[in-house]
């Protein structure tokens, strides 16, 4: 059964709940899984997203996202002005990815201090959007739900790990995932969970061998 959000639609600066509203969700979702807001920003625009973003303010959008802004902030349609003002350097450019949604951007985040980050996603309509990479592992999620995300070395024992990890801070594991780009390699850990995830058990996680990055999208 869908929900009314399905029939109504996101609260939103226009024009287009898919171009617009998604496209600042993914960028918001981004900025979410880099942990801060990036110094520098390479945007792909593919498909529909290339062809009218500029027109329905895809772009701007998704530059909006990436400063924290949400899908009803009226200061989306200023946001290049608004990442000069910040410091924030970025350049948006159309690009043919193979096989992927008309709707999809891909997004390079960097930052002194941190490890690069490429998100790839796409907006399915409604405001709503799907993650399907993050650096290169095909992956599948929304974040509209609470979820755990944690990248670590493709090894037995770390799945045990985070799922004592969670029980012990009494968070409830609704659905779990895990990819990987190959056997040995390295793997992302996608957690939906009943609750909000401590800081504190993140830290703890993020302690352990093999475990190479933890964040968490809180439900909106």
């Amino acid at each position: 059964m869908g929900s009314i959000f399905d029939i109504l639609g996101p609260v939103m600066v226009g024009p287009s709940s898919s171009h617009t509203a998604g496209a600042a969700r993914i960028g918001m979702v981004a900025r979410q899984l880099f942990g801060r807001q990036p110094e520098k920003a390479t945007v792909y625009l593919h498909g529909s997203f290339a062809a009218t973003g500029k027109g329905h303010g895809t772009d701007r959008a998704l530059i909006a996202g990436l400063l924290g802004m949400k899908p009803d902030d009226m200061r989306i349609p200023d946001s290049f002005q608004v990442a000069k003002d910040e410091g924030m350097e970025f350049s948006i450019a159309s690009k043919e990815i193979k096989e992927a949604h008309p709707n999809t951007a891909q997004i390079i985040m960097e930052a002194e201090g941190v490890k690069p980050m490429k998100i790839q996603a796409y907006s399915i309509g409604g405001g709503r959007i799907r993650v399907c990479k993050l650096d290169g592992i095909d992956v599948n999620f929304s974040g509209e739900s609470n979820t755990l995300i944690i990248r670590n070395v493709d090894e037995p024992g770390r799945i045990k790990e985070v799922a004592v990890a969670l029980a012990n801070a009494e968070i409830n594991i609704a659905t779990m995932q895990v990819f990987r780009d190959k056997r040995g390699g390295y793997a992302i850990m996608v957690v939906e969970t009943d609750q909000i995830v401590p800081q504190k058990a993140m830290e703890e996680l993020e302690s352990k061998r093999g475990i190479i990055r933890v964040k968490f999208l809180a439900a909106n």
